[in-house]
């Protein structure tokens, strides 16, 4: 059984001017938010809360240095980008990727919202938070979506009272390219195009490093632009490119980064999924990481915010590009999927990301708390490329996983179309003791995804999700693409 309604959200903020969000015009509209304009002394206050928190990346005795080679640098940059590089393809020509719903919006400094049809609850105190990538400078070259800054659009609910607000996380990447002026960071997703300019680009990074531009080693270069979680009673922004970044939402509904976080590891930690899995009974959260050999790490962070050790896990065939994963009352199940990473890609020009079309995807199972991956079983699910999971969990007794998740049904437009690629919606049912698919269904024929769950059910038998329906349509005469994002309330 589904029901469905459908909402928007304002592609453009602009601070000179008086915007609404809201439901779209129906009968189920209760409520229509505007937002009136910035104040001034607001955002005063807001900039200075944030350098109090947050420490300049680069010493002053080292911009005047810095300056001359970000010169040098962009000029070799903008060489690239005129005269090296092949046509650039829609998954990494900015003037397709950021169109429509996607083009960049800017900072919005906390804006009470008049409540001008219905009312708001007194009971209701919290907020709705979300994440996604938005660059902080217009692309000269190569842009994939994933290649922006992560921002976060918060409305606080208060005593009947609403508050917007949009602020940048201020990862390493965001405050250098800040200082600097434009983008120096190279990207994974679009920086390879062609095998001139990807060894171009190549040669000016390690440039940049070597002469102290940034240092992604002890600073990381993640954008924070995939999601955000609760781990152990504080708010992070993360990305799985690098550690998360802590936030903290103040009293009068502004958004400050805090900083990059390790959780206390006593290992070598630089990356992590933006997917965490928090146990609603123990308080601790599950995580994974993808990297060189060992090509999975799992690991779990305690209820005190301390990471435990890792569980590397030496039995994945190839380096796969996971993005999400499920975890059970007693176990963690990982897809091995056709999207995998291949380094020798950057000496062909492309990007280490790639679609393999022969490889059968498989579903990895461990024991949540193995020390070691000696128990860990694969199952080979054909077709099956995880996007994101919406919940697992354990049926009689124990001897059967249900796992429930999004999946890729034509995945071989998942990196190159993000735009055009569709998702269904599965139910797959699992063996423990026979260790193999005894069931395997969609739940919709709609395309869903990145769906949310009662947390208190994580892990657990559920009933219920809110997933995200997607409408995908092309402009005739060879325009972009387009996407309407709309909700559905899905019964199992």
């Amino acid at each position: 059984m589904e029901t469905l309604s459908s909402s928007s959200f304002l592609p453009k903020f602009s601070q000179s001017n008086i915007l609404s969000v809201g439901t779209e015009k129906s009968p189920q509209s209760k409520i229509i938010a505007k937002f009136h304009e910035p104040i001034k002394k607001s955002m005063s206050n807001t900039a200075e809360k944030i350098k109090l928190k947050i420490k300049h990346p680069i010493s002053v005795n080292k911009r005047e240095k810095q300056s001359l080679l970000a010169d040098m640098f962009k000029s070799v940059d903008d060489f690239i980008c005129n005269y090296l590089d092949l046509p650039l393809r829609p998954s990494i020509d900015p003037k397709h990727v950021l169109s429509g719903n996607f083009s960049p919006v800017d900072e919005l400094p906390p804006t009470p919202c008049e409540v001008v049809q219905g009312s708001l609850p007194s009971c209701l105190d919290g907020v709705y938070l979300r994440n996604g990538p938005n660059p902080q400078f217009i692309p000269r070259g190569p842009y994939h979506l994933f290649d922006g800054d992560g921002m976060l659009h918060m409305i606080k609910i208060s005593k009947g009272k609403a508050t917007f607000c949009s602020r940048y996380v201020e990862t390493y990447k965001y405050m250098v390219e800040r200082d600097i002026g434009h983008p120096v960071f190279p990207s994974l997703f679009s920086s390879f195009n062609g095998l001139m300019a990807s060894m171009a680009r190549l040669g000016l990074s390690v440039a940049r490093v070597l002469t102290g531009q940034y240092n992604p080693v002890i600073n990381g270069l993640g954008m924070a632009n995939t999601s955000v979680a609760l781990i152990s009673g504080k708010l992070y922004a993360l990305c799985e490119s690098d550690l998360p970044y802590e936030i903290e939402v103040t009293s009068d509904g502004d958004i400050i980064t805090i900083s990059r976080h390790d959780f206390h590891s006593s290992e070598p930690f630089f990356s992590m999924t933006a997917h965490p899995k928090i146990d609603p009974d123990t308080g601790e959260t599950l995580a994974f990481r993808c990297t060189i050999p060992p090509r999975l790490t799992f690991f779990r962070i305690g209820s005190d915010g301390r990471k435990g050790p890792d569980v590397p896990v030496f039995s994945m065939k190839s380096s796969a590009l996971i993005h999400d994963f499920a975890v059970t009352k007693n176990y963690a199940i990982f897809n091995d999927g056709q999207m995998v990473i291949s380094p020798l890609e950057l000496m062909r020009g492309r990007t280490p990301m790639r679609v393999d079309p022969v490889k059968v995807p498989r579903l990895g199972v461990i024991d949540k708390y193995a020390k070691d991956e000696s128990g860990m079983w694969w199952i080979d699910v054909p077709g099956f490329n995880m996007s994101h999971s919406v919940n697992a969990w354990e049926e009689d007794d124990g001897e059967t996983i249900v796992l429930v998740a999004s999946n890729f049904s034509s995945v071989e437009l998942a990196l190159e179309r993000l735009d055009l690629a569709q998702l269904t919606l599965e139910e797959i049912k699992i063996s423990v003791k026979a260790k193999k698919v005894i069931t395997r269904r969609p739940l919709s024929s709609k395309v869903l995804d990145m769906a949310v769950i009662n947390p208190a059910y994580a892990g657990k038998k559920n009933r219920y999700n809110n997933s995200v329906y997607l409408i995908y349509w092309l402009i005739p005469g060879g325009g972009n693409s387009g996407v309407r994002i709309s909700f559905c309330n899905l019964m199992f």
